[in-house]
């Protein structure tokens, strides 16, 4: 049986602790400005102008929002194989005004408006393709004083 002998190692010195932490330090920065290029390449921008003006508007937004199930509307929305929008509405009376804002979530394309038109099966269809990609669209109905308002997202 032959006995293994190791290989003689050198002290461990200040450098070898120098080098240890600069590694370490450096992969430790190197994630930081990797995920914050990230985060600010992917986000849109501002939430609310002003929070403070948005918190005193608050009970203003349940009120309404109240008022919005009150109606008792039911809508839904889907984008077509020809990028039109079709709003489908049950619950509302005629005539509807139908609008809404297409916005890129990540600010990426211009906002895009849209309006619609009433087809044959009391559906509403967008008089204009929506653009490639993922869209969020705030949907506004409206009868006489009764508003309807939703925020969906559609690709």
């Amino acid at each position: 049986m032959t006995q293994r002998t190791e290989a003689p190692r050198g002290p461990f010195t200040g450098w070898h602790m120098l080098a240890i932490m600069i590694a370490f330090f450096g992969v430790v920065i190197a994630v930081n400005v990797t995920m914050m290029t990230i985060a600010r390449g992917s986000f849109g921008g501002i939430v609310v102008e002003n929070s403070y003006v948005a918190s005193q508007e608050f009970n203003g937004w349940l009120r309404a929002a109240r008022a919005q199930e009150a109606l008792g509307w039911q809508v839904a929305s889907d984008v077509a194989a020809d990028r039109s929008v079709t709003i489908s509405v049950n619950g509302a009376p005629d005539p509807l005004a139908v609008t809404a804002m297409a916005r890129h979530p990540l600010g990426r394309q211009p906002d895009q408006a849209l309006t619609f038109r009433r087809a044959t099966d009391g559906r509403y269809v967008s008089t204009a393709p929506l653009p490639e990609g993922r869209w969020t669209l705030r949907l506004q109905l409206a009868s006489g004083s009764d508003v309807w308002r939703q925020e969906v997202s559609v690709q």
